[in-house]
């Protein structure tokens, strides 16, 4: 297995090997998972991607997630993203999944509004267009890394909450259902995940993302604001160019990620899995104070 470095500090390709093979060779599992836990977002091309091959390569990183209620895939391991209704045809401007498109490009990381939340996320390219719909990354490790010892100082010990409705309603207040905003109550995180595997620290934010425990409402959206700004500013970004055959593997404990758009006449079709964390992955630490 090569490994080839691609974004500024963070992001490798992995050359060499096929998804296939990971969850039959323990030693290769454990190859990839050290990638995984250094660069925090890994690109596969050129895979003979099905959906058996993913969720076996998935399950290999820990628990899948059941994708949510009123998504596509729900109640599967298989979150699908599309602009393809049913009969092939390409869902109108305003239609829900192109409003939950655009939700989807905002900066965020996935599952922080779940009860549990991920580790990772692995998406398939299935059908692309041929300009657009690029996937654009950002490390919060390193975000970490570059803000003052007085604010980490600060951030270390802050927890914020982060709702579902509360990124949805940015788009349109009615994006996120009666039924999901039911079974999807805000939670509370602490803004630091520190990696248990190297001890690396970093912020843990999202558009989500709405208040901070001990602060004004007002003043902890605009600092929420302030640190995904500073982290994602265009030089400390990765824009991931989609391939036929792509699979891309991130880190949500480490990694900020946002689709971009695309023609609206172009279909595009990707296929996500999701792993959940667990206290191996330092989720105990996310629940309680130090």
């Amino acid at each position: 297995m090569e490994i080839v470095p691609l974004g500024p500090g963070f992001a490798a390709e992995l050359r060499g090997i096929a998804i296939a093979e990971v969850a039959d060779q323990p030693a290769l599992y454990s190859a990839v998972r050290a990638a995984f836990e250094e660069h925090s977002v890994l690109l596969l091309r050129d895979q003979r991607v099905t959906d058996k091959a993913q969720e076996a390569f998935s399950a290999c990183f820990g628990p899948l997630e059941r994708t949510k209620v009123a998504s596509l895939g729900e109640g599967t391991h298989f979150s699908i993203l599309t602009n393809i209704g049913p009969n092939g045809e390409l869902v109108p401007d305003g239609h829900r999944e192109t409003l939950v498109a655009r939700a989807n490009q905002l900066w965020h990381t996935d599952s922080s509004f779940k009860q549990t939340p991920a580790l990772a996320s692995v998406l398939s390219a299935r059908a692309i267009p041929p300009s657009g719909g690029e996937t654009e990354f950002a490390s919060t490790r390193l975000a970490w890394q570059r803000l003052s010892e007085e604010r980490r100082a600060l951030l270390a010990e802050a927890f914020a909450w982060h709702d579902y409705a509360h990124s949805r309603g940015k788009i349109d207040p009615g994006l996120a259902t009666a039924v999901e905003q039911t079974a999807l109550p805000p939670v509370r995180w602490r803004l630091r995940w520190v990696n248990p595997a190297n001890g690396r620290p970093a912020l843990y934010i999202a558009s989500h993302a709405f208040a901070i425990d001990g602060m004004d409402q007002a003043a902890a959206q605009v600092l929420l604001a302030d640190l995904i700004a500073d982290a994602t500013r265009p030089e400390f970004t990765y824009l991931h160019r989609w391939r036929a055959g792509d699979v891309v593997m991130w880190d949500n404990r480490a990694t900020l990620h946002r689709g971009r758009p695309w023609p609206a006449d172009q279909p595009r079709h990707m296929v996500r899995t999701t792993i959940s964390a667990t206290a191996a992955d330092g989720l105990d630490t996310m629940r309680v104070a130090a």
